[in-house]
């Protein structure tokens, strides 16, 4: 089994990857589908379903949907290009993507939330239509945002086309029990292997330069997040506290009267700034996905700044790591809140991060495993309902508490000589086990917890 660090990790656009990203890969697959067509089409309509229905205004699916079918991606995503865009497009009710022309859409009749009927394959639905100058479909296509800005169709989901395809890797564990056979027969570590595997598909300095990137995209999102104040948008009214928890941190640096535990809040302010971000619908990186993009920078973050003896260097060994435990997850269960509830999205986020931090402070693979585990064993049940439907309340918190978390587990782990009684894969099968049993209102529709329970304005 092989999923790139380039998969796990993806640039993106918030406020959510299987909301927001998800959406406009999907439409830009149709795009594609239509180019490749020899039919000659005149318009473009939309269907959303499940939790895209459900939570999909406070998610921003509505617009991402439409900037989709407009040629926007999320890689190359211009803000003020879209609101630019959106305007356009709602007054004339026609988009136009590159090679296909002047295409009718009225995103007031032609997108269309359908909470009535949810599609079969995954919670997280949409279809996509074009027709003919008589208004006839001619071209259609059902496809699932399965997560972290995955999307499949229907037939590719049907043919479980999520396993890899490729060439083969040299160490293709599919499972904790495999990894670290493959470690103790080789000798190396995670990181090593999953460096070798990436290197197998691409090469070295790809990989340097594109991890790189991806730390990089990471830190200008917190420092964006904590030099930003102001109110997030959707109508919560919730204050950005990035900014002001930074400031007074800043402050009190050096005094003797800070208690030990203001660490925490470092690492909690560093989560919170990226997710802040994500919730005003800046750049962010899936890690594994928006909802949890905070969790694994503020490790990193926390290790770069706070821990003696931390290297720059040691950055792609941590993604590399992370990378590695959260392909487990998303193979043998999910990352998907809309599939397992939130301990699919910060549970997964916190057990990666823990792995990273385990590794760069010279963890056995025993013991990132074990940190892992640790991680994602203390966010089992956790539900997702967003209040609103908007990636705010609980999120934003909940991401800090998932880095503190994971540094707990890294901590403990490294107290430890990496044996323990309950191995990552129990855990994430409990974790899938969990997500199935739970009752869909928990599942990122908004229909239960918080969501119901807090009053929307």
């Amino acid at each position: 089994m092989f999923l790139s660090v380039f998969e796990m990790f993806k640039v993106g656009i918030g406020p959510s990857s299987s909301h927001t990203m998800g959406p406009m890969v999907a439409a830009a697959r149709f795009l594609d589908m239509m180019r490749a067509s020899p039919f000659h089409f005149a318009g473009l309509r939309a269907s959303l379903h499940g939790s895209l229905a459900f939570t999909g205004v406070g998610h921003a699916t509505d617009r991402a949907t439409v900037l989709g079918l407009a040629g926007f991606t999320p890689e190359t995503y211009d803000a003020e290009a879209a609101e630019r865009a959106l305007a356009e497009i709602h007054g004339r009710q026609t988009v136009t993507p590159e090679g296909l022309g002047d295409l009718a859409f009225d995103p007031r009749t032609d997108l269309i939330f359908d909470f009535e009927t949810p599609l079969t394959g995954h919670a997280n639905g949409m279809i996509l239509m074009a027709t003919d100058a008589q208004g006839d479909i001619i071209l259609q296509q059902v496809f699932y945002s399965i997560g972290g800005g995955f999307v499949m169709t229907e037939q590719e989901l049907a043919a479980d086309k999520a396993t890899d395809e490729g060439a083969p890797v040299p160490y293709p564990f599919k499972s904790a029990a495999e990894m670290l056979e493959m470690a103790k027969a080789s000798g190396k570590t995670i990181a090593a292997m999953k460096r070798a595997n990436e290197v197998s598909r691409g090469c070295s300095e790809s990989l340097a330069k594109g991890s790189a990137r991806l730390w990089q995209v990471m830190t200008d999102c917190i420092d964006r997040g904590l030099s930003t104040d102001g109110t997030l948008p959707g109508g919560l009214s919730v204050k950005r506290r990035a900014k002001g928890i930074y400031d007074a941190l800043l402050a009190e640096r050096g005094m003797n009267l800070t208690p030990p535990h203001t660490i925490n809040d470092w690492m909690s302010v560093y989560a919170m700034a990226v997710n802040e971000e994500n919730a005003a619908g800046g750049q962010v990186v899936t890690a594994p996905t928006n909802g949890a993009a905070g969790v694994v920078p503020a490790v990193l973050r926390y290790y770069l700044d706070h821990v003696p003896g931390a290297s720059q260097t040691h950055v792609e060994d941590f993604l590399l790591t992370a990378a590695a435990i959260g392909g487990l997850v998303k193979y043998n269960a999910s990352i998907s809140g809309a599939e397992a509830g939130c301990q699919a999205e910060v549970g997964s986020a916190s057990a990666m991060a823990a792995a990273g931090l385990c590794a760069v402070m010279g963890g056995t693979p025993e013991q990132v495993e074990n940190a892992a585990e640790i991680a994602l064993e203390h966010h089992l049940g956790m539900t997702c309902d967003p209040v609103k439907g908007l990636v705010q309340v609980p999120c934003i918190e909940r991401n800090g508490l998932g880095a503190i978390k994971a540094v707990s587990a890294a901590s403990l782990a490294l107290r430890g000589d990496g044996t323990h009684l309950v191995p990552l894969d129990a855990c994430i099968e409990t974790m899938r086990q969990t997500g199935q049993d739970m009752s869909e209102k928990y599942k990122e529709t908004s229909l239960g917890g918080l969501a119901v329970n807090v009053p929307n304005c």
